[in-house]
């Protein structure tokens, strides 16, 4: 390992680059290479108050670059050039989408393992893999890409079984060639190794996967994130409990009992998976036990969340946000990578709003709301309902309503779920029938006329409605997500969030909070910092967990939202 030790200060519009020369022992030449930085993305990291260093990972060659000083308003504010004034406002997920456009994952395991149902509850698809169609057939360089979520491209191969040891130098050379790409797109993202959690005594680990995770362990696969899945949780549990004296606990409660099923099987968990894996692959690669099962719905969070943190520091930003995207277990990492997307450029100047120079309110909206919307990736891609000119209308109607609607008892902390859920289950109580029209402020008025042909001026006032449409836009969608789930989206699963969200006593605290930190905001040096931090804070307050989103669905009461119906119903 080498280190390096270089201070110099950097401006907006420097450039920089690393001149690497080594030996290429084929012939024994010397060789160079000139690995490329983006200054913009490091004051980027800087300024949104999340890291003090900066990671680029090149091939095998991770480079970390300490940061230092004091980024102003106005340095933010020279992220978007004086020229940019004149082109037209495009989206941020455009550019990391065209640089990224899938999360590329390669998943091994045997048959049987639980691959495919783990694929399917984790990003929200049907028949993920090709091994059902095709056994025996696939290969592990076929891009498998589902219709219902184009954001991630799945590589599939079969576990190291016994008698099938050419299967190691297949995945061998497989990373091999994608380490070695040059473009993100094609390179590989992640790797999930899986096994389904042996019986007591059970073997975990065959040949060929101890030499993988030998090969990971000294190095040989690069900085490739890999993370060992143990499957078929919810299986353990119940033989463990079957297992537990009867007698023992005759007099305990329900919550008592799967408590105590959850540390005997811990237990067991360390006995068969952990130790066996820690003797080959030591403690540098991360495990995580999940579980397909409805109830236990925050396993799968728990993957997804420690597969995003490993794509962030060796593959590189844009790579983790797709990550955030392509998944649909964790509104998390939803939330969290709208941040990240936000904070790039728009969000980073709401205040002093340079990129929104001489632009119409609702072109600056339009940009926002894309953001917001590509990154939840919902099932919309034959419609395309959320980014509709009458959802955004419903959008910019509840932002600019005077009646900032019901609001939540001061003296007591809002439990949002309970909320929503509670207006849910209200609103489809109250319905005549399934096929009953849900009413919402649709009709354009002279608000949204106001919208379309105000020119943005920097403002208390429009920084509060850009403000209320990011977190009211980004709290339905976790609406609809809890609503609506993997389904493909209908104007009525859309209207029913939205209600949800507009009757709750949410909505009114959120419009109250912002309208009091406007109020006690002075327009200085820092006022774009501290209105991207109360965002920040807004949005992960009102958050929904993995976990809270699986026992909401099931409070719930069963309704059929594949009916769809016209936008306005009035």
């Amino acid at each position: 390992m080498c280190y390096c030790v270089y201070h110099r200060k950097f401006y907006h519009g420097d450039t920089f680059s690393l001149h690497v020369r080594y030996k290429k022992w084929h012939g024994m030449k010397i060789a160079h290479e000139d690995i490329v930085f983006e200054p913009e993305d490091m004051f980027r990291e800087y300024s949104a108050g999340n890291r003090r260093d900066y990671n680029k990972v090149h091939k095998d060659i991770t480079i970390v670059v300490e940061l230092s000083g004091n980024p102003t308003t106005e340095q933010a504010e020279q992220l978007v050039s004086s020229s940019d004034e004149t082109l037209e406002l495009r989206p941020t997920t455009d550019e990391i989408f065209r640089k990224c456009p899938q999360f590329r994952i390669l998943v091994i395991g045997k048959t049987g393992v639980g691959k495919s149902s783990l694929i399917n509850r984790t990003f929200g698809v049907q028949n993920a893999t090709a091994s059902h169609e095709k056994p025996g057939e696939a290969s592990i360089d076929h891009e498998l890409v589902s219709p219902q979520n184009k954001k991630f491209v799945l590589h599939d191969s079969k576990g190291f079984e016994p008698g099938s040891k050419d299967n190691f130098k297949i995945v061998r050379d497989f990373i091999d060639r994608r380490r070695a790409m040059s473009d993100l797109k094609d390179q590989l993202h992640a790797v999930w190794l899986c096994f389904e959690i042996p019986r007591a005594g059970g073997r975990l680990l065959e040949i060929g996967v101890e030499q993988f995770l030998t090969s990971k362990r000294e190095g040989e696969l690069g900085n490739i994130p890999i993370v060992v899945v143990f499957t078929k949780y919810d299986t353990l549990l119940d033989r463990v409990e079957r297992t537990l004296d009867k007698s023992s606990i005759k007099f305990l409660s329900k919550a008592a009992i799967q408590e105590l099923t959850k540390n005997s099987a811990k237990d067991k968990l360390q006995e068969v998976c952990i130790a066996p894996l820690e003797k080959f692959a030591g403690s540098g690669i991360p495990h995580v036990t999940v579980s397909t099962n409805g109830d236990h719905e925050e396993t799968l969070a728990r993957l997804i969340q420690t597969t995003e943190e490993l794509v962030y520091k060796h593959v590189g930003t844009d790579a983790s946000v797709m990550t955030s995207v392509a998944q649909r277990v964790d509104p998390g990492l939803k939330i969290k990578a709208s941040i990240e997307v936000g904070k790039r450029k728009y969000w980073n100047a709401l205040a002093s709003s340079a990129p929104f120079k001489n632009r119409s309110m609702w072109d600056c909206l339009h940009v926002l709301h894309t953001d917001i919307v590509n990154v939840w990736n919902f099932q919309d891609f034959q419609h395309g309902h959320l980014c509709s000119r009458e959802f955004r209308t419903l959008m910019t109607n509840m932002v600019d309503e005077l009646d900032g609607g019901p609001t939540a008892d001061p003296n007591k902390n809002l439990a949002f779920g309970l909320s929503i859920v509670g207006t849910v289950a209200g609103i489809v109580s109250a319905l005549a029938g399934p096929a009953a029209p849900i009413v919402v402020p649709i009709v354009a008025s002279v608000v949204i006329a106001n919208w379309v042909y105000e020119v943005y001026q920097q403002s208390r006032s429009a920084l509060q409605r850009f403000m209320k449409y990011i977190v009211d836009l980004t709290l339905v969608l976790q609406t609809l997500a809890l609503v609506a789930g993997h389904q493909e989206l209908s104007r009525r699963a859309i209207k029913l969030a939205f209600k949800s969200y507009h009757d709750s006593p949410m909505r009114g605290e959120v419009h109250n909070r912002i309208e009091e930190y406007n109020r006690e905001l002075t327009f200085r040096k820092r006022a774009d910092r501290d209105s991207l931090d109360q965002l920040v804070q807004l949005l992960q307050s009102y958050n929904i967990s993995a976990e809270e989103m699986s026992d909401l669905r099931g409070k719930i009461p069963p309704m059929d939202l594949s009916l769809d119906e016209p936008w306005d119903t009035v």
